[in-house]
């Protein structure tokens, strides 16, 4: 049987038990159609490259499946149903991946390096000192006077 990759984001609203529930319920209607699930990872909730039905956020996952092409369109079906799913997509692979997925690896070295957890450190921003060493500010109205 063909090897698939599934990826989904669920809406930013749900919780992770809600999420956990959505992705057994798609990873059951594949093994009721003689699929086997290989995989499943929740990459958790992450920021959006742009806004999709007023969300900016939402829950990813992955789900590795080794099922027949018909257990995956009847999978797909249902997330199309579901309304709390923005987006999914689904690729077929040559080979089951053995490994972590690529994003988990990334997020796991940021959090090592403490990247993405304390945003006190803003170097990029330079020094700016107090407002009150900027000197005063005159609105343009004083200006005219």
């Amino acid at each position: 049987m063909p090897i698939y990759e599934t990826v989904f984001i669920a809406r930013q609203e749900l919780g992770p038990a809600q999420v956990e529930e959505l992705t057994n319920g798609f990873t059951k209607i594949l093994e009721d159609n003689d699929g086997k699930v290989l995989k499943t990872e929740s990459w958790g909730l992450r920021t959006l490259a742009y806004r999709i039905r007023k969300n900016r956020k939402g829950h990813y996952v992955l789900i590795e499946s080794d099922a027949p092409a018909a257990a995956l369109i009847e999978m797909e079906r249902n997330i199309r149903l579901n309304e709390d799913i923005l987006r999914f997509m689904s690729v077929r692979l040559e080979e089951p991946s053995k490994a972590q997925s690529k994003i988990l690896d990334k997020n796991r070295d940021d959090d090592e390096r403490g990247e993405f957890r304390d945003r006190g450190d803003r170097g990029d921003r330079g020094d700016r000192g107090d407002r009150a060493e900027r000197g005063e500010r005159h609105s343009k109205r004083e200006e005219a006077a």
